[in-house]
């Protein structure tokens, strides 16, 4: 199944990183954002990644074109120019890179794609989050309810922490619970093809009309995910992502066991 990637927003709220590149090449242990959605993906056995650039763009496909000649080791002999590579890349990827459009909105950057998808059903997620979610079991939930979508639906943890009370005694703390009852989009969508018909122009945003007709249709199923989800919006969410990953606690590390990348992460 191939992925489809939305990696061309502005990141406005992220300036501090994004006035520089665009924010899924904002980096967490030293890889891209980007690279660990995917990484995460391909865990499910995604090998085929069609990923939608605008803001910048450029910077991402200099990323994927140098890959295989920055990430494994290598020698050079400098009196002649060759480079002998010690080691092939680890990822089998097919990476289609595709310019959207500086001023497209997500679901025109989606419809943009049709011409990659080909009556697929595909897996469809934003380039600024990361999630423990089984996308394997994802996968099996769309395809069972035989619906046109499936969005993975969360509830992220609250900014602050929360107090309970009766009159001025605290009766309850909790440092970081759990937003109330509210489901969130968190990404991660399973999408047949038809999905496409849903999105007008360049101008259409894929949270809005697309998913409010295919919700009043009853063709919009949720997969709820009770696991680990974190966008990256703000400065303080890069942190907190570095921070896991760098303690080897990165909840999104599907691919290999806890606390066994933590050197390889400084060092990348």
């Amino acid at each position: 199944m191939k992925a489809v990637i939305l990696a061309g927003g502005l990141g406005t709220r992220l300036s501090e990183e994004t006035e520089i590149k665009p924010k899924p090449m904002v980096e967490i242990g030293g890889r891209p954002i980007l690279w660990h959605i995917m990484k995460h993906l391909a865990h499910h056995n995604v090998r085929e990644f069609i990923i939608a650039l605008g803001y910048k763009g450029e910077m991402i496909k200099r990323y994927f074109a140098d890959y295989s000649r920055i990430h494994p080791d290598f020698t050079v002999h400098l009196r002649s120019g060759d480079v002998l590579r010690h080691q092939s890349g680890e990822e089998d990827w097919t990476v289609h890179l595709v310019d959207t459009g500086l001023s497209t909105m997500t679901g025109g950057r989606l419809k943009r794609l049709g011409h990659l998808l080909r009556g697929e059903t595909f897996l469809m997620t934003y380039g600024d989050g990361l999630s423990d979610v089984n996308i394997t079991d994802l996968v099996r939930f769309h395809r069972k309810h035989k619906r046109r979508a499936t969005v993975t639906a969360v509830r992220p943890p609250a900014r602050y922490g929360a107090m309970g009370f009766d009159g001025d005694q605290v009766i309850a703390f909790q440092e970081k619970p759990q937003a109330g009852e509210g489901w969130i989009n968190g990404g991660f969508f399973v999408l047949d093809a038809g999905v496409l018909e849903y999105i007008e122009e360049d101008g259409t945003h894929w949270e809005r009309e697309p998913l409010e007709r295919l919700t009043a249709e009853r063709q919009l199923m949720a997969h709820r995910h009770h696991g680990f989800w974190q966008s990256m919006d703000t400065l303080r969410d890069v942190r907190l992502l570095e921070k896991l990953w760098a303690s080897g606690e990165a909840p999104w590390n599907v691919w290999r066991p806890l606390g066994a990348f933590g050197n390889e992460a400084r060092a990348a």
